[in-house]
């Protein structure tokens, strides 16, 4: 027998390395197999319910960090949830519809309408099927834990009846109506587009002075004075019906440099400058509201433009009068329809003229603005050109300009339950706060919403015509249609006529010849995700409505937020979810938003095949996600090395209880040392505050304790001294089994605390543990516990810990000045205050071991003058006098005393001669 079969050297299987990118899947295969989230769910049966209603990602593309980010959020929490006390099922979505599958058929050379209907939408469906199959992989992949095989998505019969049934709930309560409004329209994608469709992007545009002619200045003007408008929109002259002016403020007709024009006064001297006039004479002023009924001749036709007033007017640019073309702004539109001007606009869905304007009949809407400035330079009408770089609305798939356009479209009317909305919105929790008055806000100030699109791939509007044009759509109608869509698809829409769409005998008066059409629009897509709380949180048993939570990024207080509520609350009446907690987006180690084209995307299974998908799981929970989040490579390399200290933290500890029974060797908490409460203690205050964290969705400070309390409680401390306890003691001695019964309680807790972040890495420690669940995730989440003595303990250790900061610094000087080198061999002499003396008293421990000194002593006497003075006590450091033991290694004056063992202590020799007596006559091998 070698002295080092004496000792209990920690032994394990628990390999240092994860091997991540390898085991990971091996791991997921076994859960699918085993149904482990099924068992999961069966355990939580009868319990309270939590639910979490996923946000639809678009199928269409791999997964991004953006989508890592998201769904592990998500899985955390559910994770979580599931583990302590509620019934928390996860059915993931997908938002399947719209324009992106379109111009992905496009860009292979699909064209729409080369062929039939049927045919195209199939082809859709196709696509989207395996871009679902593609990204479901993708997220199994990230160790995302849900109900993969019975998901929602927006294409589903199912899914589609219930959404069909809102908008005739919608209907119902006189909601939905047609008109011609301008809307957002994309030339590029030739369909409007919501407000959560648009992003903004610098663009160069035309800036233009121009004079209309006063063309009936009733008593006021005289017919040689022109009205200044300013417009970046030369394209859009051709329209104007109207020129606005505020009845608030205060207007001059001026002559500069000879000639008479009308604008406010506070614009005067800007446009002085902007014109270059040299002279500019006051020659009278007059209210905005004066003009009124005052009429002008249109630049290049001769057409009136009528002298009309409107609050939005304001000094901020321009002249103070705004060029009014009712057909393509919002602004225009309404102050138009105050003044009955019809809605002009003669552009077509491309973005060409149409024969309305025959001399520009087929010119691209920006190609035009060079021909009009030019026709308006030669009649003289044009003042000024200039070009600026401005922020405009964009496509956001297509990244091409939108225009405001009026085309007949349906709207849901938003000013008709806006009070309610709001309403239900107080009633929501925001994380972060400022999420409420941001939603708020956009309830509060959008405008009606525009629920069609000219697309094919959709649920269609479910509206029907008579023979002479007027829309037909009841809710029994509309329930009709969302029973056929729940029986056979939205397909039916597409592959029969509209009166075998109505209900069988159908008559309306409108159609005496018993004829029909059917609306051809689509809708928004954001209606589709829109609806999920009727298309799944109300439909399926296993699920609630309202949802407790919906977690998605920033941009959907514009988008899915939004229309949710909408949805919801107008067909239901109440906010569809209880609280709503948004993130940031993921950018670039520069700050700028990760994008294909310009390179700099991190792909989730680029990380997973360097690191393991268990690092982008740490990553999203060591990050503040509330903001914007910047990630690199070296992102994931910084949280692998924290990943590296938790697994072998965890990996000393399970080797030093392999050993261990829980059942046999457990040392009540009464009989533990002082020094083993101390951990305990330290352990349930962790865990109640990774609880509180978890409860706040605080993932980064579940991190940051979980570390500190691994790295500073246990591996620079109680597991730095455990070493002379687990290796040296007798394995079944007092100190050694309650030294293991803390680190064995640590682990488990780690183990269940850290599985909705690190499953795999638990799943695996798990293995390595004597605990009644196959899996921890099919067990429940630790609960602190409260001991009477903990108050005291915190005191006590809090001040022994200071105290031991003292010691540690001495030994570094010591250390540095070469008086010493382990701190083994060290003589420790304490000269302390009497608070100290008495806080060291209460510690009935082994000082010297928990310091890892050989020698230490509490000395009364006067402090020498080589000690080193600290606030409550004063340290010398000495070498320790005597030998080396050749077991624990510790400088003792007793080494030899045994005449057995000639080269251990004396602590070391009664160990092994009662643990080993045989090695008294055979000695150890060399």
């Amino acid at each position: 027998m070698r002295v080092k079969d004496t000792l209990n050297l920690g032994k394990t299987k628990f390999p240092m390395r994860g091997n991540l990118p390898n085991k990971e899947a091996e791991w997921q295969k076994d859960w699918e197999e085993n149904k482990v989230y099924e068992k999961r769910q069966k355990l939580n049966e009868g319990k309270p319910t939590f639910e979490l209603l996923d946000g639809p990602p678009f199928a269409n593309g791999d997964i991004h960090m953006g989508h890592a980010l998201n769904k592990i959020s998500k899985d955390i929490i559910i994770r979580y949830k599931s583990m302590d006390g509620y019934r928390s099922p996860y059915v993931p979505g997908w938002d399947t519809h719209g324009l992106p599958i379109e111009q992905q058929l496009a860009k292979k050379g699909v064209k729409r309408k080369e062929i039939g209907m049927s045919e195209y939408r199939k082809m859709c469906l196709d696509f989207a099927e395996n871009e679902i199959k593609k990204q479901m992989a993708g997220f199994k992949r990230l160790g995302v834990s849900a109900d993969w095989d019975h998901p929602y998505i927006t294409y589903q019969p199912e899914f589609e009846k219930e959404e069909v049934k809102v908008f005739g709930e919608m209907v119902d309560k006189g909601y939905i109506y047609r008109g011609k409004k301008p809307v957002y329209w994309s030339p590029s994608s030739e369909s409007t587009l919501a407000e959560a469709e648009i992003e903004y992007h610098d663009i160069k545009s035309p800036s233009i002075f121009v004079a209309f002619k006063v063309r009936d200045g009733k008593d006021l003007l005289d017919k040689d004075t022109s009205f200044i408008i300013w417009t970046t929109t030369p394209w859009t002259m051709p329209s104007n019906l109207a020129i606005c002016v505020n009845p608030k403020f205060d207007y001059a007709q001026i002559n500069a440099d000879g000639k008479k024009y009308v604008v406010a006064e506070e614009r005067i001297s800007f446009l002085k400058e902007k014109l270059g006039w040299d002279n500019v004479e006051i020659l009278k002023t007059f209210k905005g509201a004066e003009l009124e009924g005052l009429s002008a001749t249109h630049p290049f036709y001769d057409r009136e433009s009528k002298l009309i007033l409107g609050n939005h007017v304001t000094l901020d640019d321009g002249t103070g009068l705004v060029h009014t073309a009712p057909g393509f702004g919002a602004d225009d539109f309404v102050v138009g329809m105050k003044y009955k001007l019809p809605v002009f606009s003669p552009i077509d869905a491309h973005g060409c003229f149409t024969d309305e304007v025959p001399e520009y009949e087929g010119v691209f809407y920006d190609d035009a603005n060079k021909m009009i400035t030019e026709r308006m330079k030669e009649n003289g009408s044009l003042l000024k050109l200039d070009f600026f770089t401005h922020s405009y609305p964009h496509d956001w798939r297509t990244k091409k300009p939108v225009i405001f356009r009026a085309t007949p479209q349906w709207f849901a009317s938003i000013d008709k339950f806006r009070p309610q909305l709001l309403e239900e919105l107080e009633k929501v929790s925001f994380i972060p706060d400022w999420g409420k008055t941001r939603l708020y806000n956009m309830i509060r100030d959008r405008g009606d919403w525009v629920i069609s699109r000219q697309r094919a791939w959709g649920v269609p509007l479910p509206i029907f015509y008579a023979e002479n044009g007027e829309p037909i759509m009841t809710k029994e109608i509309i329930d009709h249609v969302a029973d056929l869509f729940g029986k056979y698809g939205s397909d039916i829409w597409f592959e029969k006529d509209a009166k075998d769409l109505l209900p069988e005998g159908y008559t309306n008066p409108n159609s005496p010849n018993g004829e029909f059409t059917k609306e051809t629009d689509i809708m928004d897509v954001w209606f589709d995700s829109g609806t999920a709380h009727a298309g799944v949180a109300k439909l399926r048993d296993n699920l609630v409505f309202p949802a407790d939570l919906v977690l998605e990024g920033s941009d959907q207080y514009r988008g899915w937020f939004n229309s949710l509520l909408i949805t919801s609350v107008a067909a239901f009446g109440v906010a569809p979810y209880k609280a709503i907690l948004s993130q940031g987006f993921t950018l670039d180690k520069n700050g700028v938003k990760m994008s294909k084209s310009l390179g700099n995307v991190i792909a989730p299974k680029d990380i997973e095949r360097q690191f393991g998908a268990e690092i982008i799981r740490l990553w999203v929970a060591s990050v503040d996600s509330s903001s914007d989040v910047s990630v690199s490579v070296d992102s994931f390399k910084q949280v692998s090395e924290s990943y590296r200290k938790i697994r072998n933290t965890i990996r000393f500890m399970l080797a030093n209880t392999t050993d261990y029974d829980p059942k046999e060797n457990r040392v009540a908490y009464d009989d533990l040392r002082p020094e083993d409460k101390y951990i305990v203690m330290k352990l349930n205050k962790l865990i109640e505050d990774v609880l509180n964290d978890y409860d706040h969705y605080d993932f980064a400070s579940v991190n940051k304790s979980v570390l500190k309390f691994l790295t500073n409680d246990l591996s620079t401390f109680y597991l730095d001294f455990a070493k002379d306890v687990v290796y040296i003691d007798a394995e079944d001695s007092h100190s050694r089994r309650s030294m293991q019964t803390v680190i064995y309680d640590s682990v488990v807790a780690m183990a269940k605390l850290l599985t909705p972040i690190l499953p795999h890495t638990m799943e695996q420690v798990w293995e390595y543990l004597k605990e009644p669940e196959e899996y921890v995730q099919l067990a429940e989440m630790p609960k602190a516990e409260k001991q009477a003595d903990f108050d005291e303990i915190e005191s006590t250790w809090t001040a022994f810990m200071s105290f031991r900061d003292d010691v540690l610094k001495s030994l570094e000087m010591a250390r540095d000045s070469k008086l010493i080198g382990k701190s083994l061999e060290a003589k420790v002499t304490v000269y302390p205050s009497d608070e100290l003396k008495e806080t060291l008293s209460k510690i009935d421990s082994n000082l010297g071991q928990l310091l890892i000194v050989s020698q230490f002593e509490i000395s009364d006497a006067a402090v020498p003058d080589n000690a080193d003075d600290y606030e409550n006590d004063s340290v010398l450091v000495e070498k320790a006098e005597g030998e080396v033991c050749q077991r624990c290694r510790m400088v003792k004056t007793d080494v030899g005393s045994d005449s057995n063992f000639p080269n251990f202590c004396a602590r070391c020799a009664k160990i092994v001669t009662e643990e080993y007596p045989q090695t008294i006559s055979e000695g150890f091998e060399e």
